[in-house]
């Protein structure tokens, strides 16, 4: 089984999506952060579900799609995966400096 990490700048990140969809409604944004922390539990059993990120085309950087939400991680060998970030799908992924490392 693979161990799935959060880095703190993808916690970040859902923290700062439900303080913003929170400004409305507070039930709906534990609902969305909730959902998007679990759905990377999938990973632990198939860590390549995720297709390659097309602005890296990186065999180990891949993301999961959920409702406007990019899930960016990496594959960093067969027992680890850092979740690297959770970026809005309206926004550019080259805007994002935590991704500039990659």
């Amino acid at each position: 089984m693979v161990s799935v990490r959060w880095t703190d700048i993808a916690v970040e990140n859902l923290a700062d999506i439900g303080e913003y969809i929170g400004k409305d409604s507070i039930k709906y944004a534990k609902i969305v952060v909730k959902n998007l922390f679990a759905s990377t539990n999938i990973l632990k059993q198939q860590p390549r579900i995720g297709r390659m990120v097309p602005e890296f085309n990186h065999p180990g950087i891949r993301e999961l799609i959920r409702g406007n939400y990019r899930i960016i991680y990496r594959i960093i060998d067969e027992r680890h995966i850092d979740v690297i970030t959770v970026h809005h799908s309206a926004r550019l992924l080259k805007n994002n400096p935590t991704l500039s490392d990659i």
